[in-house]
């Protein structure tokens, strides 16, 4: 069929009828209509198609519960109609018509039913059949596949989109708000942080209502962290190698509906169930103090490139959602995911920003991780810190409100972005991870990085009013070793990938302190527990946003996958076994108290950079920099060859006042870092510095009791072991 026309089709139910309906808002609103008659109006932007049809499907799906209606209204490239009768829970999808040209970049299809890309929930999964694809996929000559049309019916076999009844009581959430200064995140995956956890009940586990289970909240709080950074739950598909092995993808960076929570953790249904699921879980964690930041893929979608299934914007306008080369056949591929979305078209951009506010307004949360963020900010080819998506999220009331985290790089030409993105936004800090695992293995020729990265990296956001808390600090992340492998492996071991071990990065900058892998080498083994707490330690002394991995405090390890994105088991579950081994209990509890003792001391939390000066006539410099003997450093101090760095905090030289006006005042502390591998004596500074100090963390002692209040006196030479951090409070 073409045009607007109609055939029925044998078991096919009465068309129910289609009134003109309403172009705003876009997707499927469950509302009241004409004469009180309760209905949906359903909305689509479909540029150059000829003609829209809506597909409603019945509890069965599939070809014979499929009913068409044709939606003949069209208000500025939006088709949109109302039909009276259709409630929350009903299935649906779209079918759209226009030309077959894949030479000009016109890939329409209406054998291919696609997913609307507003829906608010998604019931089903994309298994990734050859019928789901536009082309003939598995056409003799591959070089010329995507030309050749694919004429079956894709229906049975992919998704579809739910009515949501829409639910905007928010009266008992209470945002935590927490100030930027004060943040602390927690990277984490729903699935793999519940799924083995013992005090989550079975059937809750992987599921959003096992993260807001009182088991899961409970450790978040007696860690410490302020904010959970969720990997991608926006509805997404499995790629077709992974499928083909066996494999799925298990980190969530293949979007395809960026207003549904991904229905497979849900535990209560996917009719429309996850929605209220999710709610109730950002309330849980809000409730607990706990802030709830996506990490969200606007870049490109699972639809990957030419070769790529039909699932929905390729099918709905394929020119006007993504970025085409000069042959029109073929994608630029700024993400390295086969497309790249073209946010300066205005119906892309109105489509990220309006999923951005819907997450903010109707699901509660706080703030947004941006996967390759440079690609967003592309004008036609560019990178462009003046592009349409920055100045819209700059002028936008509700989002300059939340939180709003760059991944500033991409895979195209000039993508690296690290300090380069406006106020309002803050950073991954990749430069931060490479000094500090350089630092600890001794890779750094001097300490000149090490000291910018402690500080705030001044030198790379001290420009446009931003502030230190625009680096997130981070020494691993969901993408690499975790924190126990960075000390085990120096070389990655993704067999369980079956990609032949090509795939992961070779970069890993990690040391595995004398023995690959697994060892029962007491001393390869103590030495990496030091290490550990060295890199913890680090973290969380460093001025800036510290980010952690869930299970990094409690050891947790892959096994030197450092590409674990299709490995949905053991590999990457937190294994809360761990908990039970003293040793590791104990990288949790240091982890804890360092987490309370940053909470406790504004010195530690700066809202501003140092300056290196007094702030009054009678103070001390706010930050000074010491060799081992005592003195402050020189230029050429940071120019030569060096593995310890003594770091002096003022609490009285803190910049900057309270919410009441008062001088924000606090304790000093001096911090020793000694990557050597021989102990080393260092004189404290005497007066003015301090009289006296106090230790307060040493992390060459397992038990930090051990050491934990031993004073020296100021201008005494203490011994400071080999691998470690020794944190004292100064005393005047």
């Amino acid at each position: 069929m073409s045009g607007n026309g109609h055939r029925e089709r044998p078991g096919e139910s009465p068309r129910p009828p289609v009134w003109p309906g309403a172009p705003n808002p876009l997707g499927a609103r469950f509302r009241v209509g004409p004469d009180g008659v309760a209905g949906t109006n359903f909305a689509l932007w479909a540029g150059g198609a000829e003609a829209v049809e809506l597909c409603l499907f019945d509890e069965e799906g599939g070809k014979g519960g499929e009913t068409r209606c044709p939606l003949s209204e069209l208000t500025h490239e939006v088709w949109h109609g109302f039909v009276p009768g259709v409630h929350p829970g009903q299935r649906y999808g779209f079918r759209v018509h226009g030309r077959w040209d894949p030479w000009t970049g016109a890939r329409w299809n209406p054998a291919k039913l696609l997913l609307d890309p507003y829906a608010r929930a998604v019931d089903g999964d994309f298994v990734l059949p050859p019928e789901v694809y536009g082309h003939v996929r598995d056409w003799p000559q591959q070089h010329v596949a995507d030309t050749v049309r694919d004429e079956r019916d894709s229906a049975p076999y992919v998704p579809k989109g739910v009515v949501v009844h829409d639910d905007d009581d928010w009266a008992d959430d209470r945002r935590p708000k927490t100030p930027w200064a004060d943040s602390v995140i927690y990277e984490l995956h729903v699935r793999g942080f519940t799924m083995r956890h013992p005090g989550i009940p079975e059937e809750l586990r992987g599921t959003y209502a096992g993260l807001a289970h009182p088991a899961a909240i409970e450790h978040l709080v007696r860690l410490g962290v302020t904010a959970v950074e969720l990997l991608p739950v926006h509805q997404f598909a499995h790629e077709d190698h992974l499928l083909r092995r066996g494999l799925k993808n298990y980190w969530g960076y293949n979007s395809v509906g960026y207003f549904a929570p991904h229905a497979g953790y849900a535990a209560t249904g996917t009719a429309g169930q996850q929605v209220g699921e999710f709610k109730r879980m950002v309330q849980a964690l809000h409730a607990a103090g706990i802030e709830v930041i996506l990490d969200v893929v606007y870049n490109h979608t699972a639809e990957a490139g030419e070769l790529g299934p039909t699932l929905s914007m390729r099918g709905i306008d394929n020119r006007g959602y993504y970025r085409l080369q000069g042959d029109a056949r073929r994608y630029a591929d700024y993400t390295g995911c086969g497309n790249t979305l073209h946010v300066v078209q205005p119906h892309v951009l109105r489509l990220i920003t309006d999923s951005l506010r819907y997450w903010v307004n109707e699901m509660g949360v706080d703030g947004f991780r941006f996967d390759l963020a440079a690609a967003l900010a592309r004008s036609m080819h560019d990178v462009d810190m003046l592009s349409p998506f920055l100045a819209v999220i700059a002028q936008d009331p509700t989002l300059r409100r939340v939180k709003l985290i760059a991944e500033p790089w991409d895979v195209g030409s000039g993508g690296y972005q690290v300090g380069a993105f406006p106020p309002l936004w803050t950073e991954w800090n990749d430069r931060y991870r490479d000094a500090v695992r350089d630092f600890w293995r001794g890779a750094l020729p001097d300490v000149r990085d090490l000291g910018y990265r402690l500080s705030g990296s001044s030198d790379l956001y001290a420009w446009g009013g931003r502030r230190p808390y625009a680096s997130v600090n981070f020494v691993t992340a969901h993408d690499g070793y975790t924190l126990r492998d960075l000390v085990s492996y120096e070389q990655k071991h993704n067999g369980a990938n079956e990609e032949g071990n090509r795939d992961g990065t070779n970069d890993n900058r990690s040391w595995n302190c004398g023995a690959e892998g697994e060892t029962d080498d007491s001393s390869v083994l103590a030495l990496r527990r030091r290490q550990l707490r060295n890199l913890v330690t680090t973290l969380l002394l460093s001025t800036g946003v510290p980010m952690l991995v869930a299970g990094d405090e409690m050891g947790r390890t892959q096994g030197g996958n450092n590409n674990a994105y299709c490995q949905d088991n053991g590999i990457s579950w937190v294994d809360w076994s761990l908990l039970e081994e003293p040793g590791w209990r104990s990288l949790f509890d240091l982890t804890s108290r360092l987490l309370a003792l940053r909470h406790a001391h504004p010195v530690l939390r700066r809202r501003a950079f140092f300056s290196g000066r007094p702030q009054e006539a009678d103070g001390l410099r706010d930050l000074a920099w010491f060799t081992v003997h005592g003195e402050e450093m020189t230029q050429d101090d940071w120019y030569a060859p060096a593995a310890t760095l003594g770091m002096y905090l003022s609490g009285t030289d803190i910049p900057g006042r309270d919410a009441r006006g008062e001088k924000v005042v606090d304790e000093s502390f001096l911090a020793v870092l000694h990557a050597g591998a021989d102990p080393v004596d260092f004189r404290l500074p005497g007066e003015p510095w301090a009289a006296c100090y106090e230790v307060v963390v040493d992390t060459s002692a397992e038990e930090q009791g051990d050491v934990a209040g031993m004073r020296y006196e100021g201008g005494e030479v203490v011994s400071v072991p080999e691998r470690a951090v020794v944190l004292m409070r100064v005393g005047r």
